[in-house]
């Protein structure tokens, strides 16, 4: 179950990455839009006042994030459904597709992209942006936790995030596809408020499956251990924590 409100907690953090790949997609006019993995469905609004002629369509598998971006539908104009991204099919070819920190939790990258750009119009646009901090103390603590403790069993087949290819190796998955594309990576130095940032800010994605495969005493144990290790690799500094992000983005044109 996701908590859109611990999501919430940085959301101007977690926003920015959004925007910056909405700036970077062709400013032309689409009339079908597709946000897969929409979440709490306030970027969905986003892309429907940036193009405010389309139709746009929020898709997630998580009732608790469509319960919070209902508040966003306007009838006949921006929509959510739900729906899982790997077998997600629309009812006709989209102009443009937005996933937004999704595609890093689906194994099967190479498969994923074939079945998404088949669902675009010709000219069609696909525009991806996905975190890759898998290099990030954050992350190599977290799996050094999860190997070493007595939980190593009921976390080996957790969802995990932290797999994502090369960058290059998209653009050649697109360009197989026939796709002219736009990449490049960015790192971003975040300065988290309030204690335990860097744990509050796992607890929102990453460690949520984490805590989900745990018993109560094990994840009470498994969140302090986290907690004291985090607090060394990323001390809180009077302006807040520092945690450098790097993120992918991509956005693929169709030729």
């Amino acid at each position: 179950m996701w908590d859109p409100e611990q999501y919430e907690r940085f959301r101007a953090e977690r926003s920015r990455p959004f925007f910056d790949l909405l700036a970077r997609i062709p400013d032309r006019s689409y009339r079908a839009i597709t946000d897969l993995g929409c979440g709490t469905g306030d970027l969905t609004a986003a892309l429907s006042e940036h193009w405010p002629e389309a139709r746009v369509l929020g898709v997630d598998s998580s009732t608790e994030m469509l319960t919070a971006a209902a508040q966003h539908r306007i009838p006949d104009r921006l929509e959510f459904t739900p729906g899982d991204i790997r077998q997600w099919r629309p009812g006709s070819p989209q102009d443009l597709i937005v996933s937004n920190a999704t595609f890093q939790w689906i194994p099967d990258a190479a498969a994923l992209l074939r079945q998404v750009t088949a669902s675009l119009a010709p000219k069609g646009v696909l525009a991806v942006q996905m975190p890759d901090n898998s290099a990030s103390p954050s992350q190599e603590i977290l799996r050094e936790l999860e190997r070493s403790g007595p939980w190593a069993g009921s976390l080996k087949a957790r969802p995990r995030q932290d797999e994502v290819l090369p960058l290059a190796r998209y653009l050649e998955l697109l360009w197989a596809e026939g796709f002219d594309v736009d990449a490049w990576e960015c790192v971003y130095l975040h300065v988290l408020p309030g204690d335990d940032a860097v744990l509050e800010w796992m607890k929102g994605t990453t460690l949520r499956p984490v805590l989900k495969a745990l018993g109560d005493a094990d994840r009470d144990v498994f969140v302090a251990r986290y907690r004291e290790k985090l607090s060394a690799a990323y001390p809180k500094g009077p302006a807040g924590t520092l945690f450098p992000f790097r993120r992918l983005f991509f956005v693929g044109k169709k030729r």
